[in-house]
């Protein structure tokens, strides 16, 4: 398919002797089609508060700031952070935020540039990340005290594959995932849609995040210490890799296994959130 391209990026940079520095992941989006379904799929209004992370020159920046309330953009850069100043100065709805995103609160970036009145509002996550910080970002939002209610993502295309699984190709990335979000692939876009491109090819993943979890978990850090024991050993059977991260019999597991409904020879990558939740269960009850 061919990239309908905006020259604006590669100006840009020319213009303004910028380089981008493959150290901070820095691949700056110049497909139009592309900025068109990320935009699309983030449902914005001007009652929306967005925080977009890795802002970059502002292409994405701009197209937030005419269609949301409010944009808050975080980017590390302090070369791009000045550019940013300038070029989005007639957007009185744009706060620029220098730092590193992983150091800063979804609280503290929202009630900083919120008003008195709505302090509690929510708000939604834009972004091109960076590839190397796409699991850490994802803690952050999603584990938050105030989660957003939808996140847009570009990410490595191999990642948001495992993201978005089903049963049979899950991983623990994918259970921590969904079990607090439901991922869905937005279009996939190839490395030429970027200046300078990567390496790999990308994706655009929408999270539309629960406001509680599908099911029902009184412990989420016993159950996510199951669930990653049980991926320990992912090409072995349920029942080994339980059996040898959780030091115990062979014949117990197989046991416990057969309680929560679950056949022992299968592998962790089969199994469901539902099923770990089963799985967490029974395990849960026998340290009692």
């Amino acid at each position: 398919m061919k990239v309908r391209i905006t020259p604006q990026v590669k100006t840009l940079c020319h213009q303004l002797n910028f380089r981008a520095k493959k150290r901070l992941g820095q691949h700056f989006l110049i497909d139009e089609d592309v900025l068109e379904s990320i935009l699309s799929a983030a449902e914005l209004s001007q009652q929306d508060t967005v925080i977009e992370v890795g802002a970059g020159l502002g292409v994405l920046t701009t197209g937030l700031a005419e269609r949301a309330g409010k944009v808050i953009a975080v980017e590390l850069d302090s070369k791009l952070v000045s550019i940013l100043g300038k070029r989005l100065t007639h957007f009185p709805n744009v706060k620029i935020v220098q730092g590193d995103i992983l150091k800063i609160t979804p609280e503290q970036l929202v009630k900083s540039s919120a008003n008195a009145s709505d302090l509690a509002q929510s708000y939604k996550v834009v972004a091109n990340l960076p590839y190397y910080i796409t699991s850490p970002v994802l803690r952050l939002f999603l584990q938050a005290s105030l989660k957003p209610s939808l996140m847009v993502l570009m990410v490595q295309r191999e990642v948001g594959k495992a993201i978005a699984a089903t049963p049979g190709e899950m991983s623990f990335l994918s259970i921590s995932t969904q079990f607090y979000a439901k991922p869905s692939i937005v279009i996939n876009v190839p490395s030429r849609s970027f200046y300078p491109p990567p390496k790999v090819d990308s994706l655009v993943l929408r999270l539309d995040v629960y406001s509680k979890p599908p099911i029902e978990v009184s412990n989420v850090a016993s159950f996510f210490d199951i669930v990653s024991r049980g991926f320990s050993s992912p090409r072995k059977q349920l029942r080994n890799s339980l059996a040898q991260a959780l030091e115990m019999p062979p014949g117990q597991v197989v046991s416990l296994l057969e309680k929560a409904g679950i056949e022992a020879k299968r592998r962790a990558e089969t199994l469901s959130l539902e099923e770990w939740n089963r799985v967490w269960e029974v395990f849960v009850l026998l340290r009692k």
